[in-house]
C-alpha cells in the first residue's frame, strides 16, 4: 500500500467514525480455488496473492471468493478498486458479471494485470452479505495474481484508483515519452556532431549514441505498462523486456564511462565486451526462466546486475571526487541514486512478497535524461564561447580586408555609374539615329531629289519630330504599364490622325503592370507600336484606326492595331519596318502576328506574364 492510499483510507475511516453511513472496506481474507496442470487446490489465503511466488511461475487459473458485509443496503453506487488482477480476469458480484478483462481461455496474449482496475457497483446489486467471485488466468512469470480489494462509495474509491492510475500508468507514459524525446534528440546529435576530442578526421561522439540507445531501450521497457496487447506473445515479449532493461543499464554505464573520459583508456575494449555480454546473456536467461518456469535465473541475473553496478557506481563516484567536474559529479550522483533505487526495486519486487508495487526506477531514470540535457547545454555554451572567440578573430581580419576593399568598392561604384550614364547616352543616340536620324535623312534626300512635294516633306519632318518626342518620353516610361504607354502615344499622335482624317477608336482596358516588361522592354514596345501607327499614317490610306488592349487568360496582354486601309501582300512585300517589328518582338519575348488584306491590316502583339524563352 502506498502512503497516499493509506492516507485516503484513514481519512475515509475518520469520516465513517463521525457518522457517515457509507464506509470503505479493505478486503484481504479470501478463499482461493486454483487449478494448475490438472491439479485443483482450495485453501484460505490473505491477499495479496502473488501467483508466480505461490505456483513457481507456472501458468494456471484461480477463483477467489471474497465475502464482505454492509451495515445496510446503500442508496448510492459503490466502487471496487483493485491494484492488480489477472493477467486475465472476470469479476462477479452476487452472481452478476461486473467486469471482464480478456478471454480466460486465451493465454499468453493480452495482459490486464499491469494497470489498476476500477469497477462501478450498482446499488441494486448490493445486499447486507455479499460475495465477490474473481476468476483469473495467470501466465507463468508474468506477475499475475490478485491484490487486496477495496470497496466503498464510488466517488471515494475512485479517488484511490485515480491516484494509483496516475502513479503507475500516467507517470509511466510521461516518462516513456520523455525517454523517446531524449533518445531521438541524442541520436540526432550523434549523427550531426563530431567528437570534440578527435584531432584529425571526423568521428561521431559516442556519448550521444549510448545515451540515445539507453533512452530508447527504456522507452521500450516502460511501454509494457500501457500495451495491454503487446506486439509479441508471451514469453517472447518478456524476453524483449529483459533485453531492453539490460540494454538500458549497459548503455547508461557506457554513457557514464564516456563522461568520465575513460572511453579513451585501453581497457574500454574489455568494458564493451563485458557489457554487451550482459545484454546478450539476458535473452537466453529470460527464455530459460520464462519457458522452464525457473524465475530464480532471472532474479539472479537482475541481482547480479544490481550489485555489479552498485560497485561500479561507488567506484565512479570516488573517481569523480578525485577529479571533479560538473559533468562527472552530476552523472556520478545520478548513477549512485539510480543503483540504490534499483536495489530497492530488486528487493521489493523480486525478493520480497510484495505484489502490485510500482518500480521506482521508472521515475528515477528521468535523471539520466536531465543529466544528458545539462551536458548538451554546457557543451553548447562552451562551443558558443569558442565560436565567439573565433568570430572576434575573424572580425578583426575582416575589418582589415574591409578597409582595403572599401576604396575599391567606391571606385567600382563610380565606374558603374559612369557606365550607366554611358549606356543611357548610347541608347538615346541609337534611338535618335534609328528614329529621328532616319527621318531627317529621308527629308534631306527628298530635298536633294527635288521630286518630293511640300506635303511629303512636311510629313517626313513631322515623323521626325514625333520620333524625337517619343525618344524623350521613353526615358520616363512606367515599368510594365502598357496602358500608360498607349495613352502617351495617343497624346502625341492623335493630332496627326485627326489632320489625316483618320478616326481613332480607343478600346483599351486598364491593365495592371506586367512584371516581364522592364524599362528596356517598354522602350522596344513603344517603338513597335509607334512603327505600326506610322505605317498606317504613311501607307494604309485608312479612314479608321482602332487600338485594342485587353488581358489574356494567362495574365498577359493582347495589343492590336487595326486599320481599314488598302492592306498589302505579306508574301510578296518585304518591308524594313516589318522586319524591325519582328526583331523588337523577339527582343522582348513577345509574339507578333501581322494579317493584311485589301480591306485592312491587323498588327497583334501578345505579351506573356513572364518572359518567353528565346530560341536557340
Amino acid at each position: 500500500m502506498t502512503l497516499r492510499e493509506l492516507f485516503l483510507i484513514m481519512l475515509l475511516g475518520w469520516a465513517c467514525a463521525t457518522g457517515a453511513q457509507a464506509f470503505t472496506q479493505e478486503l484481504r481474507d479470501v478463499r482461493v480455488t486454483s487449478a494448475m496442470e490438472g491439479v485443483m487446490e482450495r485453501k484460505d489465503v490473505v491477499l495479496p496473492y502473488n501467483w508466480d511466488r505461490v505456483h513457481h511461475s507456472r501458468p494456471g487459473d484461480a477463483t477467489f471468493e471474497v465475502p464482505f458485509s454492509l451495515p445496510g443496503e446503500p442508496s448510492e453506487p459503490y466502487g471496487a478498486y483493485i491494484s492488480r488482477v489477472g493477467n486475465l480476469s472476470e469479476i462477479w458480484l452476487n452472481g452478476a458479471l461486473l467486469s471482464r478483462n480478456g478471454d480466460l481461455d486465451t493465454a499468453n496474449l493480452v495482459d490486464y494485470a499491469k494497470v489498476p482496475l476500477h469497477v462501478i457497483i450498482p446499488s441494486q446489486l448490493l445486499q447486507k452479505d455479499n460475495l465477490f467471485r474473481i476468476h483469473i488466468h495467470a501466465d507463468g512469470g508474468r506477475r499475475g495474481g490478485l491484490s487486496k480489494v477495496i470497496i466503498g462509495p464510488e466517488s471515494e474509491v475512485r479517488s484511490l484508483f485515480e491516484v494509483a492510475y496516475r502513479w503507475r500508468v500516467t507517470g509511466s507514459i510521461a516518462v516513456a515519452v520523455f525517454s523517446l524525446m531524449v533518445g531521438v534528440m541524442a541520436l540526432v546529435l550523434w549523427v550531426t556532431q563530431s567528437d570534440r576530442g578527435q584531432a584529425r578526421g571526423f568521428k561521431r561522439d559516442s556519448l550521444y549514441l549510448y545515451a540515445g540507445v539507453a533512452e530508447l531501450c527504456w522507452m521500450v521497457r516502460l511501454s509494457d505498462v500501457v500495451l495491454v496487447h503487446p506486439p509479441l506473445n508471451w514469453p517472447w515479449w518478456g524476453i524483449v523486456q529483459s533485453m531492453a532493461y539490460a540494454g538500458w543499464v549497459c548503455c547508461v554505464a557506457l554513457f557514464c564511462h564516456d563522461v568520465a573520459g575513460w572511453h579513451r583508456h585501453a581497457s574500454m575494449r574489455w568494458v564493451r565486451v563485458g557489457l554487451w555480454s550482459m545484454v546478450l546473456s539476458s535473452a537466453p536467461l529470460a527464455y530459460w526462466a520464462l519457458t522452464r518456469h525457473e524465475d530464480l535465473f532471472l532474479t539472479g541475473w537482475y541481482g547480479f546486475a544490481t550489485f555489479l553496478f552498485i560497485g561500479y557506481g561507488l567506484f565512479y563516484f570516488a573517481a569523480a571526487l578525485r577529479r571533479p567536474s560538473a559533468e562527472r559529479l552530476l552523472v556520478a550522483a545520478v548513477g549512485v541514486f539510480n543503483v540504490l533505487v534499483g536495489l530497492r526495486d530488486w528487493m521489493v519486487i523480486r525478493i520480497s512478497d510484495n505484489f502490485g508495487e510500482v518500480p521506482w526506477m521508472r521515475y528515477s531514470s528521468v535523471l539520466f535524461g536531465l543529466a544528458l540535457a545539462y551536458i548538451v547545454i554546457m557543451r553548447f555554451r562552451e562551443a558558443s564561447a569558442q565560436s565567439r572567440d573565433l568570430m572576434r578573430n575573424m572580425a578583426a581580419k575582416v575589418k582589415e580586408k574591409e578597409l582595403a576593399l572599401d576604396a575599391s568598392y567606391r571606385q567600382l561604384e563610380l565606374l558603374a555609374r559612369e557606365q550607366e550614364r554611358t549606356a543611357e547616352r548610347t541608347r538615346i543616340l541609337r534611338d535618335m539615329h534609328d528614329g529621328v536620324g532616319s527621318h531627317i535623312s529621308s527629308a534631306i534626300r527628298q530635298l536633294q531629289s527635288g521630286k518630293a512635294s511640300d506635303a511629303q516633306l512636311l510629313q517626313t519632318l513631322r515623323d521626325s519630330l514625333d520620333q524625337l518626342k517619343l525618344s524623350i518620353d521613353a526615358m520616363n516610361l512606367p515599368r510594365g504599364d502598357i496602358t500608360a504607354l498607349l495613352a502617351n502615344l495617343r497624346y502625341r499622335l492623335e493630332p496627326r490622325f485627326a489632320a489625316s482624317d483618320i478616326e481613332l477608336q480607343w478600346q483599351v482596358d486598364v491593365l495592371p503592370p506586367l512584371a516581364s516588361l522592364d524599362a528596356k522592354a517598354m522602350r522596344q514596345l513603344q517603338f513597335m507600336v509607334s512603327e505600326a501607327l506610322s505605317n498606317v499614317l504613311q501607307h494604309a490610306r485608312a479612314s479608321v484606326l482602332r487600338i485594342e488592349l485587353r488581358t489574356t487568360p494567362q495574365g498577359g496582354a493582347q495589343l492590336r492595331v487595326i486599320d481599314n486601309g488598302c492592306g498589302f501582300d505579306l508574301q510578296r512585300v518585304q518591308r524594313k519596318g516589318l522586319s524591325s517589328l519582328r526583331e523588337r518582338a523577339v527582343a522582348i519575348g513577345a509574339r507578333l502576328e501581322v494579317r493584311s488584306s485589301p480591306g485592312g491590316t491587323v498588327v497583334e502583339i501578345m505579351l506573356e506574364p513572364e518572359p518567353m524563352a528565346s530560341p536557340e
